[in-house]
């Protein structure tokens, strides 16, 4: 196969998403038509309600469009995506209070019909590859943001997806924690083979990355020229 006919992680057509109806509707992306190449690395920024976030999770199948199509030409099985190819990292707390690190690495991976035992050594490597691991027994409670944030990317890593995925990962943490999760999210995306799509309204994240995409009021105002190449 030649790259020209390497197909998208993402193709998304004319995509539009409303919440609420009348009045009170809310359009949150226009009229979207954008692909995710294999490999790529984006930044979607703009500011906060400009849509970044409901692009991210009409792109990872969490939000379905209201007029348009998503789709997943190289992540697609027979007529069914495959869910786990897709790796996802929120701003917010992720990790299940009651189990432990290393269950909450482990956890996607048994629900995907993995043995325990293989999905703890996985969920072991994945800790140990982000040099996590002599936190895998403690509570979500016990470590810090940075490091809770850090696990939730170690969980996406152990399932090994080909499109990794984080909506505002940064937001929350300080400038140096904030950092380092970048820099883990770039590594493992490297060593995956990964696409790596951040949704993000800091900017010194969006340099870190050579395509970006500039959402305003649910328009994808600009790009780079990058992007242009790219998308």
């Amino acid at each position: 196969m030649s790259d020209g006919d390497v197909l998208p992680l993402v193709q998304a057509d004319d995509v539009s998403k409303t919440f609420g109806s009348g009045e009170r509707a809310v359009v949150a992306v226009h009229d979207l038509t954008r692909t995710v190449a294999p490999g790529s690395r984006i930044a979607v920024t703009g500011p906060s309600g400009s849509g970044k976030s409901t692009l991210v999770h009409l792109f990872a199948g969490l939000e379905t469009p209201t007029t348009g199509t998503v789709s997943w030409p190289g992540l697609t099985t027979g007529q069914d995506r495959s869910a786990h190819q897709i790796g996802l990292v929120f701003q917010g707390p992720s990790l299940l209070p009651p189990l432990t690190v290393l269950e909450n690495v482990a956890l996607p991976l048994v629900l995907q019909g993995m043995a325990e035992a293989e999905a703890q050594q996985r969920g072991h490597d994945a800790l140990r590859e982000l040099d996590l691991d002599p936190l895998a027994a403690k509570l979500p409670e016990e470590i810090s943001g940075g490091q809770a944030q850090r696990v939730a990317i170690a969980r996406v890593l152990a399932t090994k997806p080909r499109l990794i995925m984080a909506d505002e990962p940064t937001g929350q943490l300080d400038h140096a924690s904030a950092e380092h999760v970048v820099d883990v999210l770039i590594d493992a995306a490297d060593r995956l083979g990964a696409a790596l799509v951040i949704a993000t309204h800091d900017l010194l994240v969006v340099q870190r990355l050579p395509i970006r995409w500039l959402v305003r009021d649910g328009n994808v105002l600009t790009m780079s020229p990058a992007a242009r190449a790219g998308s």
